[in-house]
């Protein structure tokens, strides 16, 4: 952030001068009234929450608080907030990392009397008025997201005034901080500098629910020296967790269905992709389940209207991403169950414990997939880029006036989300700036991290393995996961399946099992045509009349359903089992693509030609199309799931292929076995259109899209 200054500037508190405060006792009654209006008259202070207030608020400490999902770590800052308000201390400022999220704080902060507002990507058109509010002092609590202190509009506008101002910094989740954490930030490492520029004397406070030993050491380099450690234990007494192997997601499948009918109350079906996310929704819906979906590509207004239907008990589960997941409150959610496994204990911990929170009884279920290891080892080797990309990438930007993304893009085989990520961190480091569009080296001593990023990474697999274990485990599993996350609380729950058995049953009917398959192989997926070049020697939109027309996928990749066969013809029988060819041919039928295709050619391959060949000529057989062979490969260019981004794979396929056959002036099928960026499609497609050919429909036995 933009706070710069020679020496930092002293700050001289005012006095207590509220007459419930000028003692301990003081505080603690007036603390006490704060809370029941916050939970209710019953109300009373857990261990722990009235000695962090008072740390926060008597001794002005930096304060973490590291406690079990639904202790009431917003009671402490809430409660903290109003106390130092009513003493005449400025607002706090509550760096929170999602929309949901700060959705509930500010609903709590409500309850509490505590007038909040915040200022994030979504409500652009309220910034003016929350300005004017904050420089009227009418705004208690301020809640932003970490990325806000990249903006300059705000790092000049607003921060420099608030922050001098400040009574209080809650960083919300403050795990992000760590990049030993399961859900690191870059952009919240901006906190420490953010306080590193204010004033002396400010109180702090982080906290979290999901912190083992090595984050808070971690945490704590990054709060400062002093800090103040407040950790309880994990367990709660009324979450029944549950392990349950299931392979095959057709078995997950049918086997969710029939829970969902059995399960008391509302929940959350938590998924790894938002593919599978998608997938689940769609099988519960069709299977008469009020079911929606939630995950970060919706739009802000969707997932609000998705947060609120939970909340309100008006949908009976949201099959979600991660993104629903930090801070999410609802008491009486009854259950979580995991379609499939996260790599980390801390990241399921994190989200199993949504449940629960104020029920007596609730359901934790972990079903164990056949595709976890494979998405797992996927967010593992993509979470840094490879040393010598990066360290080409600095010294790249160390020439002329800087780069554009896509000018990166062009020049570095690395996925366009991986990249920004490192830019991210580049620039929080101070390495690099991003201005008017451009990034630029800066005369910032900058050197890859190589040491700590093989630590991290041999960490999330000892992680993966703790994951592994905890799904053969015959002892109590509250236990486990409490001795591997280093809760010095950790005993037997006597709730789980291990301890008193399961109470949930494991059976399903060989129709819901029946009908589960038969949804797996039945999910034609459409291949959008793309509409732009991406740059170099083709750049614009593609000319409507090159075009490819809208596609065919029979599967996706790792589907549990046709996928199955598809790998198996790939990489052992070479051939495709006439099982395929029927079902591809029943699908192209039940398409009926218009106009019709007159003739079949496949995309050729320097490894499967054959493979891809006879598969082309049994369809087309089926069919009762000719096949042609109008399309040669001209260079043995890399493979294209090799390729990271948009502009390195169309260039890796641009010059790959050539028309070496008469193409006949008629509409055509194009067979292929896997697309993943589409780029081959396009441009093979583009080439027959050029030489004579008329509409070409793409169809593909399985996408690959991410996998």
């Amino acid at each position: 952030a933009r706070i710069v200054r020679e020496e930092k500037r002293k700050v001289s508190w005012p006095f207590l001068t509220m007459c419930c405060m000028d003692s301990s006792d003081g505080v603690h009654r007036r603390a006490l009234e704060l809370l029941h209006l916050l939970a209710g008259p019953s109300a009373g202070f857990r261990d722990g929450q009235l000695e962090a207030i008072r740390a926060l608020v008597e001794d002005r400490s930096r304060v973490l608080v590291v406690q079990r999902t639904g202790w009431g770590k917003s009671a402490v800052y809430l409660v903290t907030t109003k106390l130092l308000r009513e003493s005449g201390s400025g607002p706090t400022i509550l760096i929170s990392p999602l929309l949901a999220l700060m959705r509930n704080q500010i609903a709590m902060a409500k309850r509490a009397g505590v007038r909040a507002a915040t200022i994030n990507s979504s409500n652009t058109g309220e910034w003016e008025r929350i300005r004017e509010e904050l420089a009227l002092d009418s705004v208690d609590l301020l809640l932003v997201a970490p990325e806000r202190f990249a903006n300059a509009g705000f790092q000049d506008e607003v921060l420099p005034a608030l922050a001098e101002r400040s009574g209080l910094v809650v960083i919300d989740e403050v795990h992000c901080v760590s990049d030993w954490g399961h859900d690191f930030r870059p952009d919240y490492l901006r906190v420490k500098q953010v306080l590193d520029g204010m004033p002396e004397g400010i109180p702090v406070v982080g906290t979290t629910a999901t912190a083992n030993d090595r984050v808070v050491r971690d945490i704590s380099e990054q709060l400062g020296t002093g800090l103040t450690i407040h950790r309880g234990g994990l367990a709660r007494s009324s979450l029944r967790l549950h392990v349950f192997g299931m392979p095959a997601q057709a078995q997950r499948l049918a086997w969710l269905v029939e829970a969902l009918e059995r399960l008391p109350g509302t929940g959350i079906c938590y998924c790894l992709t938002v593919r599978d996310a998608d997938r689940v929704t769609e099988w519960l819906q069709l299977n008469g389940i009020d079911a929606v979906g939630y995950h970060a590509g919706m739009e802000d207004a969707d997932r609000l209207e998705v947060e609120e239907a939970l909340l309100d008990n008006r949908v009976k589960a949201v099959v979600a991403t991660s993104a629903l997941g930090m801070g999410f409150d609802k008491p009486d959610l009854a259950f979580v169950i995991h379609y499939q496994s996260p790599g980390s204990p801390v990241a399921y911990y994190q989200q199993v414990g949504r449940a629960g929170r104020g029920l007596d009884r609730s359901w934790g279920v972990l079903l164990a997939g056949a595709e976890d290891r494979d998405i797992q080892d996927w967010f593992i080797d993509t979470a840094f880029p490879p040393q010598g990309v990066a360290e080409r990438i600095v010294a790249c930007l160390q020439e002329g006036q800087g780069m554009r993304l896509r000018d990166l893009e062009s020049r570095f085989n690395i996925k366009r989300s991986r990249l920004q990520q490192m830019l991210k961190v580049l620039e929080v480091d101070g390495a690099i700036v991003h201005e008017g569009g451009r990034y630029r080296r800066t005369a910032q001593p900058w050197s890859y991290p190589a040491e700590r990023i093989a630590g991290i990474t041999a960490q999330r697999r000892r992680e993966q393995q703790v994951m592994a274990g905890y799904r053969e485990h015959d002892g109590c599993l509250m236990e486990y996961l409490g001795q591997v996350l280093d809760d010095p609380e950790a005993a037997p729950c006597g709730v789980c399946m291990n301890c008193a058995g399961p109470d949930i049953d494991l059976e399903v009917s060989a129709d819901v099992a029946g009908r589960a398959t038969s949804f797996l192989r039945n999910r034609p997926i459409v291949i959008e045509p793309r509409k732009q070049w991406p740059g170099g020697p083709r750049s614009g939109r593609i000319a409507q009349e090159l075009r490819l027309e809208p596609g065919r996928a029979l599967c996706e990749w790792g589907d549990g359903g046709w996928s199955d066969l598809v790998q198996r013809g790939r990489s052992r029988d070479g051939a495709f089992a006439r099982e395929l060819v029927q079902a591809s041919a029943d699908l192209i039928r039940q398409w009926d693509p218009q106009p019709a295709p007159q003739w079949v050619t496949y995309v050729p391959s320097a490894n499967r030609e054959t493979l891809l060949a006879g598969f082309a000529a049994q369809v087309a057989g089926e069919l009762g199309l000719p096949v042609h062979a109008v399309l040669a490969k001209t260079a043995r260019n890399r493979p294209q799931k090799e390729m990271q981004n948009s502009v390195q794979q169309f260039s890796n396929v641009q010059s790959a292929f050539a028309v070496t056959g008469e193409v006949p002036a008629a509409p055509v099928l194009l067979v292929d076995d896997l697309f993943d960026s589409k780029w081959t499609l396009t441009v093979v497609g583009a080439q027959l259109r050029e030489a004579g050919g008329g509409p070409v429909f793409p169809f593909v036995l399985a996408a690959a899209v991410g996998s």
